[in-house]
């Protein structure tokens, strides 16, 4: 069987936690591959209702591996109380493991992660203050520390003191904060990798033999494609890529071995943090929806920016990803609307616009252009076949279908496993 990669197709928060603990019930090998603990997953199921931040969702299977790979920088604190919360609550983890190529998140990330926002004022990304810019950015500029480094310890010291000393430099002198103590850097990480170190492999082999048994993997992705550093609202995108070319670097598998490509939807859009949203509602319809979906970050707790679907932005989504179906999440939320409008291009000045630009500049000058339709006004969280939805509701989920460019596999309509109507296999 073959890899398939759950991709979020918006700016994050689509319900991608949901969709994987569902096919997870058919998967072998479930892989986180990106981001860090500044993603959630919510996931509700037999065991209860979850806030997942590194742990892949398929946790929940009693016979899937779980993997963080090697794209995600992990916090060990972090890490280590998700791992207690879920073992508190009856969750098995025994099968949770953990690249030993993953990097770190260390005490001066977190620090110059919240100096740096500040330093932006009214200009700020919108960060978790996590820590994950400055992490990723030490790994592209060679300065990382990874899970293998804490586990093996063989040159751990050096490292930490080589890196520490031109942190503390820059805590010191420029942002004019007491320096980190290499000592106590040292001995708590240390700790953490004694921890960390019955979950540690080289996940790449594990991945490559469960490819070739014919063994089912999912590649969960964390936040989503439009806040990708390339393809995204750039700068107010992530630190890592959510797309699925960026399944392949974060779990360590070839290209060749992905063969389905799910795109996650919600039936309308979110996202959290600055950056331009051209379909947001800022009146008593984006409110509504807002509260009845409860869209607050589950993360931060922030309030979500609600707005209508944005086809420019979707096909865009399919383009740089290549999605063989798609999820259509939260389609529920939308029941008590008397009519639901869909973005299906944009106007900037003069110009009809119907590909998303690369802009920032012409981004923030475009407007949506809109089609309109009827809302359905009926309740459809009991709803578990395609035809017993409203008729309505049917021409949406085909107009959707029709500006994203692939067809709909799975219709939400409800938090829970059991709320979702299957138009076709995803397997």
């Amino acid at each position: 069987m073959p890899a398939i990669a759950v991709i979020g197709g918006q700016w994050g928060d689509e319900g991608k936690g949901k969709v994987v603990d569902l096919l997870a019930e058919r998967a072998d090998v479930v892989v986180r591959f990106s981001g860090g603990d500044n993603a959630g997953h919510t996931v509700i199921n037999e065991f209860g209702k979850f806030a997942l931040h590194l742990v892949p969702s398929g946790i929940f299977s009693p016979t899937t591996d779980c993997i963080i790979g090697n794209g995600v920088v992990i916090n060990p604190e972090a890490l280590l109380e998700e791992l207690k919360m879920l073992k508190d609550r009856g969750v098995d983890t025994s099968r949770l493991y953990i690249s030993d190529r993953a990097h770190l998140i260390m005490p001066y990330h977190i620090i110059f992660d919240a100096a740096e926002e500040n330093l932006r004022g009214d200009k700020a990304i919108g960060t978790t203050k996590k820590g994950i810019g400055p992490v990723f950015a030490d790994k592209i500029a060679r300065l990382g520390i990874r899970v293998g480094d804490v586990v093996e310890r063989r040159n751990f010291m050096e490292q930490l003191r080589n890196v520490l000393h031109q942190k503390n430099l820059l805590l010191t002198k420029v942002f004019g904060a007491q320096p980190l103590s290499l000592t106590r850097i040292y001995e708590g990480y240390v700790e953490f990798g004694r921890q960390m170190k019955p979950f540690v492999r080289d996940t790449t082999v594990m991945l490559e033999k469960a490819l070739n048994e014919g063994k089912v993997v999912l590649l969960e992705g964390a936040q989503g494609t439009m806040l990708d550093p390339d393809f995204g609202t750039y700068p107010y995108a992530t630190s890592s890529s959510p797309i699925a070319g960026g399944a392949c670097v974060g779990a360590g598998i070839s290209p060749r071995r992905i063969t389905g490509i799910l795109g996650v939807f919600k039936a309308y859009c979110t996202r959290v943090g600055g950056g331009p949203f051209p379909t947001e509602l800022k009146d008593d319809i984006g409110n509504h929806i807002r509260e009845r979906a409860h869209e607050y970050g589950t993360t931060t707790g922030r309030p979500r920016r609600c707005g209508w679907f944005d086809g420019v932005a979707a096909r865009f989504s399919n383009r740089v990803n290549g999605y063989t179906g798609m999820a259509l999440t939260r389609f529920d939320i939308l029941d008590t609307l008397d009519s639901i409008k869909v973005c299906t291009a944009y106007k900037a000045g003069s110009k009809t616009i119907h590909d998303f630009p690369a802009s920032l500049a012409t981004l923030e000058r475009c407007e949506p252009v809109y089609e309109e339709f009827p809302g359905w006004k009926q309740d459809t969280c009991g709803v578990r076949k395609l035809e017993d939805l409203p008729e309505t509701a049917r021409n949406y989920v085909k107009r959707l279908e029709e500006l994203v460019g692939c067809p709909a596999n799975l219709i939400c309509v409800g938090p829970e496993r059991t709320q979702t109507i299957v138009k076709s296999a995803v397997f």
